[in-house]
């Protein structure tokens, strides 16, 4: 009961349709699709959000996952990797 999915991303494509109803008779779920769009409407939200993020790295607090680097010469395998989803947290590319 009082549950929450959240869709985010749509890396495998578009998520099936829910029913509204079914989510009330299952005990109050929510679902909510959110876009970082509606987060960041203005430049003065957008810095504010962004310095919340920077914050926590510096606070140790978020913790980012860079997964691979690649040389900016290799930028052709790094997107076939993408592509091809063999990829997981970050990728950097490096000049």
């Amino acid at each position: 009961p009082r549950g929450l999915l959240v869709i985010y991303g749509a890396a495998s494509g578009p998520a099936p349709a829910v029913e509204p109803s079914l989510l009330a008779q299952s005990g109050s779920l929510f679902l909510t699709r959110p876009s970082l769009a509606h987060y960041t409407l203005t430049r003065q939200e957008l810095d504010w959000r962004a310095s919340e993020v920077y914050a926590a790295i510096q606070q140790g607090k978020l913790h980012l996952r860079v997964e691979r680097r690649y040389p900016l010469v290799d930028v052709a395998h790094a997107h076939r990797e993408l592509e091809a989803r063999r990829t997981t947290g970050k990728g950097l590319l490096i000049p």
